[in-house]
């Protein structure tokens, strides 16, 4: 009998998912010959034992600490399924080479629908006439006096996909929808125009001018206590601020103050000091204020937003298994180096590590490195971009190497 040449598949990815995942993504997974375990209970200090092991860790509202990351002993990929990655120490992972990467954009349409709800339930009072009709009173005087949306204009703070979305919605309901002017891409210049999104030169003109601001900016130092004393002070008598992306946007105590003043309205679904798991006890003064209609930063949790994050969790681990990195938010955006060396080359091993012989000879490190091969498989060729000035003696060392083609030496654009 002649033996059989069939190999079994390569190993498969050890995943820990230490949040909740669809099944039907875990089967997915699964099916590709990953193994995946599900422990929805960890938190920040139980990860420090139970990471050990893994290849890919997947996380919704765990904490991943330098601790966590310290203990991991072959973690590669850690996975945010969802946008924000500000419970995830990116600094720590990228000094440990551990990659981490998001899904962003698939829980938009469901986080714009909450925005839209709490302005709704702010506006009309909805939470405070469930109480009331529930406790037996009937109280139509008291609040049939809404304003109405109507006419009124939205200043959307953060007008990426999020913000795109909830501009969609407010101008559906007649709403006019303003953003700060600033420098962007050609797909949101063009999404700004179709939505008829005014433009406003400064945070301030553009946070008076409005009768509702909604936050939909990411977690960073720049962002921190954004909406502060001076802020609030901006804000037209009786405005709606709705808060549906990250609690340290907003500094609770002097939004505290502007409700007690009664100057200000709030729709809010985080908060800065919001309990890490499901269920539990919790008193906040923000949240209990009679100003303020509040959600559990239940933003992307309905079934749509999680199964389509899902889809995009399985995406990037197929991705990474093929040797791409999809959505990663700790590799530097730009290419690094002083130097693009090109070097064509006949394909043959050993070609490449001659290369990098003599750059590290020359002390200069490779910040940036692709090789392809050309059609035939005969030949191909290598780009590396170098940190440091390239002495022609290098370039003419390469070139004398029997396999090498032709050598040739740029500076990169920006940093010659």
């Amino acid at each position: 009998m002649q033996p059989s040449l069939r190999q079994d598949p390569p190993p498969g990815l050890r995943i820990l998912v230490a949040d909740t995942l669809p099944q039907q993504a875990l089967d997915q997974l699964e099916q590709r010959g990953h193994d995946c375990v599900v422990d929805a209970s960890l938190g920040k200090s139980d990860l420090i034992g139970s990471i050990p092991g893994f290849d890919v860790l997947v996380v919704r509202s765990t904490k991943v600490t330098e601790q966590a990351l310290e203990a991991a002993d072959r973690l590669a990929l850690v996975i945010r399924a969802g946008a924000g990655t500000n419970t995830i120490d990116t600094a720590a992972a990228a000094a440990r080479g551990v990659l981490v990467a998001n899904v962003p954009g698939r829980n938009s349409a469901a986080v714009a629908e909450l925005t839209m709800g709490l302005l709704l339930a702010v506006d009309r009072r909805i939470a405070d006439n469930v109480a009331d009709l529930r406790a037996g009173a009937w109280r139509k005087k008291t609040y049939g006096k809404a304003t109405g949306l109507l006419g009124s204009t939205m200043a959307i703070i953060g007008l990426g996909s999020i913000g795109f979305e909830v501009a969609a919605r407010a101008a559906a309901f007649g709403i006019a929808v303003q953003a700060l002017d600033k420098p962007r891409g050609s797909t949101a210049t063009t999404r700004i125009a179709e939505l008829g999104i005014a433009l406003v030169p400064s945070l301030e003109q553009l946070v008076r001018s409005s009768d509702i601001v909604s936050l939909h900016a990411p977690s960073t130092s720049h962002t921190h206590d954004l909406v502060d004393r001076e802020f609030l002070g901006w804000m037209r008598h009786g405005a709606i601020l709705l808060n549906t992306s990250r609690g340290d946007l907003v500094d609770e105590t002097a939004l505290l103050e502007s409700l007690e003043a009664g100057a200000v309205r709030a729709g809010l679904d985080v908060y800065r000091d919001e309990p890490a798991g499901g269920n539990g006890a919790w008193e906040s003064p923000l949240a209990r204020h009679p100003g303020v209609v509040g959600t559990h930063h239940i933003g992307a949790s309905t079934v749509q937003a999680q199964v389509a994050t899902a889809a995009g969790v399985v995406e990037i681990v197929d991705a990474f298994t093929q040797g791409a990195v999809r959505n990663c938010v700790n590799l530097e955006p730009s290419r690094l180096g002083a130097v693009t060396l090109t070097v064509r080359h006949l394909d043959r091993p050993g070609v490449l590590a001659r290369l990098l012989d003599l750059l590290r000879t020359a002390g200069l490190n490779v910040e940036n490195m692709e090789n392809r091969v050309f059609r035939g498989g005969q030949a191909a060729v290598a780009s590396m971009d170098v940190a440091g000035a390239v002495p022609p003696s290098l370039v003419e060392e390469m070139a004398a190497i029997p396999e090498v083609l032709g050598v040739s030496a740029t500076p990169l654009a920006g940093r010659s």
